[in-house]
């Protein structure tokens, strides 16, 4: 994972919303499917018909897409060579040619993929688009000096080059997922100078060949209006506002009041604004998992038993019908219901019986206070989370009440990312995932493959596995033959289920409210573990049509 999923110094927060706390008495509304809402105007009574005001929960800024920004090709002014296509709100999007002419095609095992770039297509400063605009972007990303936050998303690259209007990746190994490496977000090749990516004037000044181009800026709000030099079709919504406002109550309050077209919002929040008259509440599906990671040097959680009987003792249908309101599926994997190769047997089951039974015959007996011991060691750990999320929170909460009854003792600290540097090893974090999942590599393999040189400090951080586990993670990775592969993720599934590194709880079903204003918005899709105005409802911003 990417530090989008977790902490990071990414000026586009991308983490879960913060705000206010939420009543857990509020129930959620119905959940949407199908089609996406039908879109919104104006914000208020004043705008005009084709321009739309939303709320953000995240920072502005940080636009640089060789940083992160983008990195999926949804953005108002960014496109990849490929790009998401829903047919389904509730399957994985399909890819598309963007900025390609046609799908990349592949030498016969995988290592070497060519794309044809297209032609007649202008960045939004007027300068052309070509293939060394490419060759320059992957090169800067994986460029050691920029200190790409995705960098290592691409470390299976070993040569890039550009012949014409082609562009051709030699890859170090096998890989037949990389057309999902293709979505990045381009810009001119003359900002790829090897400078801090944290650093590029890209972060407020973008570039790119999107439906939009930034008009203004500040901390507050940023007005995104129509890209004259666009390549494609004219959008309809010809301008964007979106304005920051970090707390959740506000944007309720402000929504309220009809000053916004849209937000992101709580799921228990959300509910209070499900019969706001001329709005919709929406949910969207996720490959964007919450669980808990173990500490590594904790004698209990060391112990493979304890592992497992903590992920039995959890009763995830009731920790999403309390905390989420009915906003996400169960998780006891990685892997969910959107992918070929999920398996619906590779679940744990509710059984807290079975989880004391167990911890009693791995010798952890209840002690004086009912928490269990073992060899002068408690059955106790703290876990942490991000003190300015609700959600995380509410999760963490709940995580701790269901391991009393176990004979657990779970302390919680709410914190800052920052301050968890350092401490990783020490402390069971709440954790969030799913930031590439148009890829089921990247879905699992960082998450459950042990440390590698590259690994985020916030993958498995408390670095459990096998070595079973990691050679199936290799083998489906490299694998060719897509029922072969499907095969290895469900092996892999089950092979998680007997030695457990987290305790999945659930994917989220990301939240928002939507003005009605008659737009024909097209579906709704699964979406990463990254979310907010860019997402959602406005995903597809610039091929809404009346």
């Amino acid at each position: 994972m990417s530090h989008p999923c977790h902490p990071g110094k990414f000026n586009l927060k991308t983490l879960a919303v913060s705000g206010a706390a939420v009543a857990l008495a509020l129930s959620l509304s119905a959940c949407q499917g199908g089609t996406s809402p039908k879109g919104s105007a104006g914000a208020g009574k004043s705008a005009a018909a084709d321009e739309i005001t939303l709320a953000d929960a995240f920072e502005l800024g940080g636009y640089n897409p060789t940083n992160g920004y983008a990195e999926l090709g949804v953005s108002p002014m960014y496109e990849g060579l490929l790009g998401l296509e829903s047919k389904d709100p509730h399957k994985l999007p399909e890819l598309r040619p963007v900025l390609a002419t046609a799908m990349p095609t592949s030498n016969a095992d995988k290592t070497e993929w060519t794309v044809e770039v297209r032609d007649g297509v202008k960045f939004s400063d007027g300068s052309d688009f070509d293939a060394q605009d490419v060759v320059a972007n992957y090169k800067e990303v994986m460029n050691p000096d920029t200190a790409s936050e995705i960098g290592a998303s691409y470390e299976m690259v070993d040569q890039i080059n550009a012949d014409g209007n082609k562009v051709t990746f030699k890859l170090k190994y096998p890989y037949p997922d990389f057309p999902s490496r293709l979505l990045l977000g381009l810009a001119p090749g003359e900002y790829m100078k090897g400078g801090l990516a944290s650093e590029s004037p890209l972060n407020t000044k973008p570039v790119g060949t999107g439906p939009y181009v930034l008009k203004t800026l500040n901390s507050q709000k940023a007005v995104w209006v129509a890209n004259p030099h666009y390549w494609g079709k004219a959008p309809q919504v010809k301008q964007l506002t979106t304005v920051y406002v970090p707390d959740d109550a506000a944007r309720v309050a402000r929504i309220r009041t009809k000053e916004f077209d849209g937000s992101i919002i709580p799921p228990a929040l959300a509910n209070s604004l499900k019969n706001l008259p001329g709005y919709q509440v929406v949910h969207a599906d996720s490959a964007d998992w919450r669980g808990i990671s173990f500490p590594g040097s904790n004698a209990f959680c060391a112990d493979l038993q304890a592992r497992i009987a903590m992920n039995e003792a959890v009763n995830r249908q009731e920790i999403i019908k309390k905390v989420l309101f009915g906003a996400g599926k169960p998780a006891s994997t990685p892997v969910s219901a959107v992918y070929e190769a999920y398996d619906p047997e590779a679940q744990y089951k509710f059984d807290l019986e079975d989880a004391k039974k167990r911890l009693d015959a791995a010798g952890w007996k209840p002690g004086a206070d009912g928490i269990r011991e073992k060899d002068g060691q408690r059955a106790a750990f703290t876990l942490a989370y991000s003190s300015n999320d609700t959600v995380r929170r509410d999760l963490s909460v709940a995580f701790a009440a269901a391991m009393k009854p176990l004979g657990v003792d779970v302390k919680l600290e709410g914190t800052t990312w920052d301050a968890l540097d350092g401490r990783l090893d020490k402390v069971g974090i709440l954790l969030g995932g799913g930031d590439k999942p148009y890829s089921i590599d990247t879905q699992v393999y960082s998450i459950l493959h042990t440390r590698e040189a590259n690994t985020s400090q916030y993958d498995n951080p408390g670095n459990y596995g096998s070595p079973e586990m990691d050679k199936i993670l290799e083998q489906a990775r490299k694998s060719g033959d897509e029922s072969e592969r499907v095969k290895l993720y469900q092996q892999a599934q089950k092979q998680y289920l007997e030695a457990p590194n987290h305790v999945f709880l659930a994917f989220l079903q990301h939240t928002y409210v939507t003005r009605d204003a008659g737009w024909k918005t097209g579906n709704l899709t699964v979406e990463p573990h990254s979310h907010g105005v860019n997402w959602g409802p406005w995903w597809n911003l610039g091929q809404w049509e009346k």
